[in-house]
């Protein structure tokens, strides 16, 4: 299966996830969505877009890729994923708005694999916002391995 691995992130954590779902994947091509040129969609057969998020809302270029591509995504397996320090139901809502409901419906995989938060690459708002957020101000990593591995296993089926 030829796997393109789409993401879109800020800080790097989108980056990071989608590195450890392409160690897991033979032969997967990563490419970043700020670059611009994207390969050949129609090479793949498989297609996983990701994303950070900021005040609940994906990266714009990632939103930009969804609405140019929507078409070439048909007849592709498609796994979606965020990169976000919090999960669960919170995470349920951030896929439904901001994603076309019937690329979630036809995705093989859709989760939320965690995040990380590094005060040394965040701007001085940023930190402030995760100080009363979270009560905390240093690094935070909630990436999860498990979650990525079965992410990976759902892909592969």
């Amino acid at each position: 299966m030829n796997t393109l691995i789409l993401y879109a992130t800020k800080h790097g954590a989108a980056q990071e996830i989608a590195k450890r779902i392409a160690n897991q994947m033979d032969g997967a091509v990563l490419h970043d969505l700020k670059e611009g040129h994207l390969p050949a969609l129609a090479s793949f057969d498989c297609v996983i877009i990701g994303s950070s998020l900021y005040a609940g809302s994906i990266r714009k270029e990632a939103k930009a890729f969804l609405a140019q591509n929507a078409t070439q995504l048909d007849g592709k397996q498609v796994g979606l994923f965020l990169s976000a320090l919090s999960t669960g139901e919170e995470a349920k809502k951030v896929f439904d708005t901001n994603f076309p409901a019937e690329l979630l419906q036809k995705a093989k995989a859709v989760s939320s694999l965690g995040g990380i938060f590094d005060p040394k690459k965040a701007n001085i708002a940023e930190r402030l916002i995760m100080k009363v957020v979270t009560k905390q101000s240093g690094y935070i990593s909630t990436v999860d391995d498990e979650k990525i591995r079965q992410f990976v296993a759902l892909m592969k089926a």
